[in-house]
């Protein structure tokens, strides 16, 4: 196959270039749905471009890698602000939902950014991002106190719940999950929003098993009246 070469690029056209090598390794993950074809020399060969070209854009193939998942990642921004707003427990419940949604429909590039050891100091724009937007939701539900604590130790274990549940979908997608997906992450969703507001309110000392469950049992009854089916 004979393959045409692009013409030197001009002086100042460096970031249209880098932007025509993220395009062909976009369309090459895509294809593949794998990181494990976009190597160097097969992303210069999709853009048209030599390797070393490549190379004065991207350090290696992690970098260009990383460059390319990052692409979709103004869309997850977009889908977690997108549902803040109105009851805060409940916009905390969608954003959770958006967030899993978000990994599962892009399960590579979330397994790029978040399900593998990081390389460099500091902590990833990716996961920087993440934690912003959670705490910003879980902030919203500290001033109205349905959740009790602070924002950053509440929205680390929200995260932490959320997360373990698309990286187990992700990694495992052999084991039996459910059918429903959805329900299942609607579930998760529910048990780790409940459980948080509840948790910030409980005694040191716990009552025992019998007791607890019948002050649960009225927890959930006292619930119903008056608000039906919660939505978190």
């Amino acid at each position: 196959m004979t393959i045409t070469r692009r013409v030197r690029a001009r002086r100042g056209e460096g970031v249209l270039l880098r932007e025509e090598i993220l395009r062909a390794a976009e369309k090459l993950l895509d294809e593949s749905g794998s990181e494990d074809a976009l190597t160097l020399r097969a992303v210069a060969m999709r853009a048209r471009v030599s390797t070393p070209s490549v190379y004065m854009h991207f350090a290696d193939k992690g970098a260009l890698v990383e460059a390319v998942c990052l692409r979709v990642w103004g869309e997850f921004g977009r889908m977690f602000t997108e549902n803040l707003g109105g009851d805060p427990f409940l916009a905390l419940g969608k954003c959770a939902r958006a967030y899993a949604r978000f990994a599962l429909d892009h399960p590579v590039q979330y397994r790029v950014l978040m399900m593998r050891a990081s390389t460099g100091p500091g902590v990833p724009p990716a996961a920087a991002e993440c934690f912003r937007h959670m705490v910003n939701a879980v902030s919203a539900c500290v001033e109205t106190r349905v959740l009790e604590g602070d924002p950053e130790e509440l929205a680390l274990g929200l995260w932490s719940a959320v997360h373990g549940c698309v990286s187990l979908l992700i990694a495992q997608p052999s084991f039996p999950w459910p059918r429903d997906r959805e329900a299942l992450i609607d579930q998760i969703v529910r048990m780790a929003g409940f459980g948080t507001a509840l948790y910030s309110r409980l005694p040191q000392q716990l009552p025992p098993s019998a007791e607890l469950a019948r002050a649960l049992d009225d927890f959930g009854a006292r619930l119903v009246p008056d608000a039906g089916e919660p939505e978190i």
